[in-house]
């Protein structure tokens, strides 16, 4: 069996504004789903070198000197920044870092951090999200492999992560989302540009989409696009803010069914998965994290129940028949 391994530091309780949606009370409750006996690894801070993998020099300037600053404030309508800001992203850049080269040395890692990064741009930070944590992992670990897929199942659409990969051949993404919300990108025609052309792919779904919807994308579009592409390595940018209870969601996923995304993935991989905290707000998001680690640890996939809708039986054809 796979061991599996938590990333977390006090740390990430930091950055913090207390009425904010993105506030350390969110990271306290995913973290009550981590089982016993799992490891919790101490964070490593990533270095300039690394956020310069994927964002500009001005905006790893600019996050500095906002944070020097000190008190709180906006940088957009709802993105803020404190005096620890910096310093905080920089840690959960590097713990995705070492969830991915856990993974690759044989263990499936989550990254449990704070602020989440598929939103931010190279140079941007927007949604919350200051530095794009997976990708810069996902940059890191293409000094050691060849290729990597990053799965996106956060209920927005990774508009960040695809934008700094859209013309990489060697970074598969796979992101499945609620259409027509923030950040209003992620339509199924964005398919990547130049040599990255075709090795981008969005499924949006319409609200009140199931775990038979879920399934449909991912066993007809993301895992047959897996199995072509052949990944070195899996990263999973992990928001559970399509819970059933979220406050942002308008899907209806339930904690167990993200024991069946993860499983589903398990068992079409060669390799240990690492994922790396986005969103997820809700009550029951600790238990999603908990499922997470039941399949990460072996326990099969829930079969879950229901049908997709027809929107989304349309969007999967279309996703196959641009594929062929």
């Amino acid at each position: 069996m796979v061991r599996s391994s938590a990333i977390y530091g006090e740390i990430f309780s930091h950055h913090d504004m207390e009425e904010h949606d993105e506030c350390s009370t969110r990271l306290h409750e995913a973290l009550k789903g981590v089982p016993e006996g799992v490891p919790v690894i101490a964070p490593c801070c990533a270095s300039e070198t690394d956020l310069l993998r994927v964002h500009t020099s001005s905006h790893i300037r600019m996050i500095r000197e906002f944070s020097s600053h000190g008190g709180q404030h906006y940088i957009d309508q709802n993105t803020y920044i404190d005096r620890e800001t910096f310093d905080v992203a920089s840690y959960a850049a590097g713990a995705a870092i070492e969830a991915v080269n856990r993974a690759i040395d044989g263990e499936s890692c989550f990254a449990i951090v704070r602020p989440p990064g598929h939103h931010a741009e190279p140079d941007r930070a927007m949604g919350f999200c200051i530095f794009n944590n997976a990708a810069i992992a996902a940059s890191a670990a293409l000094d050691r492999l060849d290729k990597v897929a990053i799965i996106d199942w956060d209920l927005h659409h990774g508009n960040g992560t695809q934008k700094i990969f859209f013309s990489d051949d060697r970074v598969l993404f796979c992101s499945v989302h609620q259409g027509n919300i923030f950040p209003h990108t992620g339509w199924v025609d964005e398919i990547g540009t130049g040599r990255g052309k075709g090795f981008t792919i969005n499924a949006p779904l319409r609200a009140g989409s199931t775990i038979a919807d879920y399934r449909l994308v991912f066993e007809e579009v993301f895992i047959p696009a897996l199995e072509e592409f052949k990944p070195d390595a899996v990263i999973v940018s992990a928001g559970q803010d399509a819970l059933f209870d979220d406050p942002k969601s308008g899907m209806l996923l339930f904690p167990a069914d993200f024991g069946t995304l993860t499983a589903i993935l398990r068992d079409v991989t060669d390799q240990p998965l690492a994922l790396v905290l986005e969103g997820g707000y809700g009550p029951s998001h600790g238990d999603a994290i908990s499922q997470i680690f039941s399949s990460l640890n072996g326990s099969p996939a829930p079969s879950g129940s229901g049908e997709p809708h027809r929107t989304t039986c349309d969007i999967v054809a279309v996703l196959k028949k641009m594929r062929m």
